[in-house]
């Protein structure tokens, strides 16, 4: 489990695909402290540590997780959001992010407001009734309040901080987003279709 908090940003500095594709991933963190088989949300997505150096290390991409996410388009050089999994009395600073991207997001506009960015994505329809004005996503594993909602589209916020220490700074017109609905929206919407489906 994450919490869509963004503690370091990595680098891609090596692609490999040979059946799975493998990814190196430059890092601040002290790998020291990374165990093999350890997991590291990489632009929100959940990935497992097979290998480690001084300042790196190593994933191995699924076809299907390639197929589902935005990683599809990552290339060497590429910046990514980083979080280490959380544990056992680490702060919940953002919200509970599983890692498992539902699906991919598109960036349909931008505009400064200030010191601020709003940021307009638009969601795959099947996913957009699950977002709500003030609920919570999580986009390229970053935790973000949802400020409005037409339709499948939704715009979002952010203040300089959030685009210093994230990729947020980056962003672009028509860049990919992988988007992880909140959990809890997430099954609110499953109660309320089973109740109803129920006969009365």
């Amino acid at each position: 489990m994450f919490t869509g908090i963004v503690t370091d940003i990595g680098t891609v500095t090596e692609l490999d695909q040979q059946g799975d594709l493998r990814a190196r991933i430059k890092t601040e963190y002290d790998t020291a402290g990374i165990d093999i088989g350890a997991s590291i949300a990489s632009d929100g997505v959940c990935l497992t540590v097979i290998a480690l150096g001084d300042d790196w290390y190593d994933v191995q991409i699924s076809a299907e997780t390639v197929s589902k996410t935005n990683l599809d388009g990552w290339q060497l050089g590429k910046r990514v959001n980083l979080e280490r999994a959380l544990k056992v009395g680490d702060e919940l600073g953002g919200h509970i992010v599983s890692g498992h991207v539902d699906g991919v997001a598109e960036v349909v506009a931008i505009q400064d407001e200030g010191d601020s960015t709003r940021v307009t994505l638009r969601a795959p329809k099947e996913l957009a009734r699950f977002i709500a004005p003030k609920g919570s996503v999580a986009l390229n594993g970053t935790s973000l309040t949802v400020n409005d909602v037409n339709g499948c589209d939704f715009g979002i916020n952010f203040i300089p901080h959030t685009k210093e220490v994230t990729t947020w700074g980056d962003v672009s017109i028509g860049d990919r987003v992988n988007l992880e609905i909140d959990t809890l929206a997430r099954y609110v919407a499953r109660l309320a279709d089973w109740n109803r489906a129920e006969p009365e």
